[in-house]
């Protein structure tokens, strides 16, 4: 959401820069173009105002396909809860209720942390590890959380398994501990 179909991809260098934080979402449309987050609410028959277009943007991953899922649950609670109009307002409200943070993590990337902070020292652990302790495959893991994860700086991939970085400690509030000499060996 908050892309123009022809914007680049999510996460490349004309997206994202040093300085912005996980979370942050760049506006890029054009003048005269509909965002891909109107259309949709558009064919949805929601209303929806640019911030609350903004909130579920910045909250959606990059990923048309978690936004459309985030703006269908957010059109679900605004039709109860606030008329049918989506602001800012309302969507942090509704995504609040879902469990999905300011960052656009969820329940799962939440349990797939705590895991790695609480069960495994911060690691390394491997992903079949991970996976056996929430519940979740492997490859789905992998395939759908890890990424997200590595690429706003919550997870490290090494060659002996994932770990936690600061940032996912302090996310979860925790204290990051100072690097052992294993976590050091690991990278």
């Amino acid at each position: 959401m908050g892309q123009t179909m022809d914007d680049e991809a999510p996460g490349s260098g004309a997206e994202r820069s040093e300085a912005q934080e996980p979370g942050d979402c760049t506006w890029r449309g054009r003048p005269g173009r509909r965002s891909a987050e109107d259309r949709t609410a558009a064919v949805m028959g929601a209303g929806i105002d640019a911030p609350g277009a903004h909130e579920l943007a910045r909250r959606a991953r990059g990923t048309p396909r978690v936004a459309n899922r985030l703006l269908r649950r957010v059109r679900d609670f605004a039709q109860v809860k606030a008329e049918g109009h989506i602001s800012q307002a309302v969507a942090r409200e509704a995504l609040a209720m879902l469990d999905v943070d300011e960052y656009g993590l969820d329940e799962m990337d939440g349990r797939i942390l705590r895991a790695i902070v609480e069960k495994f020292e911060g690691g390394p652990v491997g992903v079949g590890t991970i996976a056996a302790a929430v519940g979740e495959d492997a490859d789905t893991i992998e395939e759908v959380y890890e990424p997200f994860l590595v690429q706003n700086g919550f997870l490290q991939r090494t060659p002996r398994g994932r770990m936690a970085t600061a940032q996912a400690y302090r996310h979860l509030g925790y204290q990051p501990p100072s690097a052992s000499a294993e976590q050091l060996e690991a990278l």
